[in-house]
């Protein structure tokens, strides 16, 4: 799978790039710096007014929060914005669980886009979760719901999370780390531009390795070019070049019930490997036409290979002497000559995705009815596939065998947007628009010289108004339908089309914000109506390969930031998820009930909340913070004991927790700054999701590291 071409040492070709570039670098700080702003696609803005334009709850999380926190993924910050909530699988997040509003956090409604551009391998032919972009390359994260979602899409029901990267500063910067688990991480950021500052160039380069919780480890490279330049007075053209890998000793595998009351701390499946490597190239161009019209356009493409290499479970004796599953890496099988070890299967479950879009926005400034409005209009094509094999291999000749499946799947898709936000008053604004979305999918099975098709058209009309009450009081609210489309395996499966209606949801919001003096605050009312949701399990679902019934979501989230005298503030939020119902009893095909009418979502805890005390002083800056978790059901059943199934997968009730992190920085001087962080201060053990067993959440852990910028 790897081509490798990406540095084997990053810290010598980090080196090696600060001298080429040298003659580029300037001593400017990042507050004196003027170099131009490589154009990128927004999904809020970094204007100051920005969010009171949104006709729906917006939160933009900016690069000064994320070092509070010392993250140690996206998943870090994510879980502390209100209405969202995340399914831990491991401490560095290799895989990324994001729920919103009530929607599963086993599930991919939620859409996800760096820069503008989306981030999952496949939105209509594969699984979303397999790609992560690392934190270390953030500048911001936006999050954005209500009807202003509709201009990005598919997957859009939950809302959207756009992580902003950060722009080229002129300069260099070093941050090296060593934490819990032998973790050690380097980050260089390197930045020139040309003297009139009309040009502009930028790395980013990460590297981590870490022995991982639960030996869980880890060995991660990720590399982030940037380049721009300005063409004239009103254009600009801006590049950007990805390349990630990862090889990642983790697995679907958890702990047994035994094992997590034992307080076991080894890897449950230390012969699976997860290895990924991503490469992408953006090219983004903004031409200002005139002081009131502006046109955007992003042409993207991205390959990734993601190889999954399991032992699979004993077939020859699937059950154990103690009643348990034999799992070919599990507790009591490993070495034990039950069918001979050389002879256990090894499966390689190896997919290949590639994507090319382009997409282009334009901006116009006008008056309609003599009052002032602001009308967008976009349209976005985009081509995905999917080679999807399957290898089977042996402990004695790993990563190669025969070839037992080898499917490609395909989906075209266009998409057409407008909004106009129609100034009425100087108080008062109204929002509405349009989506329309067409989507092809192809499947063909290889081995079989066998092809299946299916199509789809989704139109999605929202409205969004906002009514500024009084300075300090921002009233806001949409209703919108959103959609997201049954993926190429779900929709083609077993080589025929099953004639699947997307999964669609006409949602609703209600709510108001301001900021009074030191006083930050929003509170919003959220309903979701599903006509038809398909719930992914952790057992064999057949929800995967039928339409659903309907479900509706409905809560509260809230959130507040105070800034105190002498240095202190506190920050806290709440999401009430008071509604994730099934509406109705569901049967499979064999008339089996599946799901009761009120039974709860999987994966939507009732209550999340976060907590957060700050200290300043001088160069020190201190936070204390909190975060609560909710208990979840983990199946449609709402199965309340943590058993096993006959296939494997755990399902039960898992227990609310709550866990406490402290970090401090301290800034010397405009060189150097030292940092450090106590994760799960409290050293709480807790289940965090399940699957094929228990994933336990990390232990206590502790990073420590210096940032240096020349």
């Amino acid at each position: 799978m790897k081509n490798r071409f990406f540095l084997k040492n990053p810290i010598v070709m980090s080196g090696l790039l600060f001298g080429s570039f040298a003659p580029m670098l300037h001593a400017e700080t990042a507050q004196e710096s003027k170099t131009m702003v490589l154009p990128t696609i927004q999904v809020i803005g970094s204007q100051d007014d920005a969010v009171s334009k949104i006709p729906g709850a917006a939160v933009i999380v900016d690069q000064e929060q994320i070092q509070k926190f010392i993250p140690t993924s996206t998943e870090d910050i994510l879980k502390r914005v209100s209405g969202v909530y995340v399914k831990p699988e491991e401490e560095s997040a290799v895989v990324a669980n994001i729920g919103m509003r009530g929607i599963s956090s086993a599930d991919y409604k939620t859409l996800i886009l760096e820069d503008g551009v989306p981030v999952a391998p496949g939105l209509f032919v594969g699984n979303g979760r397999y790609y992560n972009p690392r934190v270390q390359r953030m500048d911001s994260i936006e999050v954005l719901k209500g009807s202003s979602a509709l201009r990005y899409g598919p997957s859009n029901i939950g809302g959207v999370i756009n992580y902003r990267t950060k722009q080229p500063k002129d300069g260099a910067l070093v941050d090296l780390s060593i934490g819990s688990w032998d973790t050690y991480k380097t980050t260089v950021e390197l930045g020139g531009s040309s003297p009139n500052k009309d040009s502009n160039f930028g790395a980013i380069l990460s590297w981590a390795k870490s022995d991982g919780f639960m030996d869980k480890s880890y060995e991660m490279k990720d590399a982030v070019i940037k380049a721009g330049t300005a063409i004239g007075d009103n254009q600009w053209l801006g590049v950007k070049f990805t390349h990630y890998e990862n090889d990642a000793n983790i697995s679907y595998r958890g702990q047994f019930l035994g094992e997590y009351h034992a307080k076991k701390k080894n890897n449950p499946a230390p012969d699976d490997w997860f290895l990924t490597e991503r490469n992408s190239f953006d090219i983004n161009h903004r031409w200002n036409i005139n002081a009131d019209t502006e046109l955007q356009t992003l042409v993207y493409w991205s390959e990734m290979n993601r190889d999954y290499w399991r032992y699979e479970v004993d077939q020859d004796n699937p059950i154990t002497v103690d009643g348990r599953w034999n799992y070919r890496n599990g507790p009591g099988t490993r070495g034990n000559g039950k069918g001979g070890q050389d002879n256990w299967d090894l499966r390689g479950n190896n997919r290949a995705f590639e994507r090319i879009g382009a997409e282009t926005r334009l901006v116009a400034k006008h008056d309609l009815f003599n009052m002032p409005s602001e009308a967008e209009v976009g349209l976005r094509l985009m081509n995905e596939k999917m080679d999807d094999i399957t290898i089977d291999a042996t402990r004695t000749t790993p990563r190669t065998g025969n070839v037992s499946k080898n499917t490609k799947d395909t989906a075209k898709s266009v998409a057409l947007y407008a909004q106009n936000r129609l100034d009425i008053t100087d108080q008062l604004s109204l929002t509405p628009g349009l989506r329309i979305e067409r989507y092809e999918q192809q499947r063909e099975d290889k081995r079989k010289n066998e092809t299946v098709k299916t199509s789809n058209t989704e139109v999605m009309p929202g409205l969004g108004v906002t009514f500024q009450l009084i300075p300090a009081v921002q009233l806001y609210g949409s209703v919108y339908k959103a959609f997201s489309p049954a993926l190429n395996g779900d929709s083609l499966s077993g080589m025929k089309d099953q004639k699947l209606d997307a999964e669609t949801a006409v949602s609703w919001e209600l709510g108001l914000r301001g900021q009074k003096d030191i006083f930050k605050y929003e509170l919003t009312a959220f309903r979701m109506d599903f006509d038809n949701q398909i719930i992914p399990a952790n057992s064999n679902s057949d929800f995967q390969s039928t339409n659903g019934g309907k479900t509706y979501n409905q809560g509260l989230e809230s959130a507040i930031s105070v800034e105190l005298e002498n240095g202190f503030d506190v920050f806290a939020n709440v999401t009430w998820v008071a509604d994730a119902q099934f509406k109705g009893d569901r049967y499979n095909k064999n008339g089996t009930l599946k799901s009761r009418n009120g039974d709860r979502v999987p994966y939507t805890p009732e209550w999340v909340a976060n907590l957060g005390f700050g200290y300043s002083y001088a160069g020190l800056r201190t936070q204390l913070s909190a975060n609560y978790m909710g208990s979840q059901f983990t199946d449609e059943l709402n199965t309340k004991p943590i058993v096993e199934n006959t296939s494997g997968f755990f399902t039960g009730k898992i227990d609310a927790y709550t866990t406490v992190d402290l970090t401090s920085r301290y800034t010397l001087n405009d060189q150097v700054e030292f940092y450090g962080a106590v994760k799960n201060l409290e050293d709480k053990r807790y289940m965090a999701s399940l699957r094929q067993g228990i994933y336990v959440g990390p232990e206590r852990s502790f990073e420590a590291g210096i940032r240096y910028r020349f």
